[in-house]
Parts: C-alpha cells; sequence; structure tokens
C-alpha cells in the first residue's frame, strides 16, 4: 500500500481547499472569526488530516476506519459557507469559488472511499 499521500490528488485538493479557506477567513470580522471561522478551520483540516491518517493503516479494512469522517468534514464547512452566504458575510464570488472547490474535493473523496470499498 502506498503510505505516501501527499501524492494523491484527493490529498492535493482538500489541502488547496483548506489553504483557500484560511485565506478567506483571515479577513472575517472579529466576531466571526471567534465563531464560524475556527470551525471551518477545524473542519476543513480534518479532511486532508483523516486522508494522512490512513496511511498508517496496514491494510484496506483498517483504511476505510478513516476516510468516512473526511467527507463529513466536508459537508460541514460546507454548510458553514452556505449559512455565510445566507448572511452576506462573503461575497457571492467568494461563496462560488469555495462552493466548487468544496464540491470537487467531496467527488475526489467519494471515488476514493469508493476504491478502498472495492478492496474489502
Amino acid at each position: 500500500m502506498n503510505k505516501d499521500y501527499t501524492n494523491l490528488e484527493v490529498w492535493q485538493q482538500c489541502r488547496k481547499l483548506a489553504k483557500e479557506i484560511y485565506n478567506l477567513t483571515r479577513s472575517f470580522p472579529k466576531d466571526e472569526m471567534l465563531r464560524l471561522a475556527n470551525q471551518l478551520r477545524r473542519a476543513v483540516v480534518s479532511v486532508p488530516s483523516n486522508i494522512a491518517d490512513r496511511g498508517e493503516c496496514q491494510t484496506s479494512k483498517d483504511t476505510i476506519k478513516f476516510l468516512p469522517i473526511s467527507p463529513g468534514s466536508s459537508y460541514k464547512v460546507e454548510i458553514h459557507f452556505i449559512a455565510l452566504i445566507n448572511q452576506n458575510d462573503i461575497t457571492k464570488e467568494e461563496f462560488e469559488t469555495i462552493f466548487i472547490s468544496i464540491q470537487s474535493c467531496k467527488r475526489l473523496l467519494n471515488g476514493f472511499i469508493n476504491y478502498y470499498r472495492k478492496l474489502l
């Protein structure tokens, strides 16, 4: 099993999403920074972190335990961004850019999980 998660497209895209969100949340008002920005950052970092954790697994069965956590975190990020656009805390352009990245990560995650499920 290839343990170098940094070569995985899914990890690279999820890491890119995390960077985009960190950059965007830097401009949040202080009250949003304390609440939503911190939740967003934790959720978005958990996605590539759980992909990286699979590198420690010895079998596909062990790997599949970690991977389902990542899509759940990506859905949390998506819901937070929907709340931000609904409250007019981000622009439509910011929302669309992030939303596209979130959808891309979710598709890649689903494919990655399906790959490992087929190995069981």
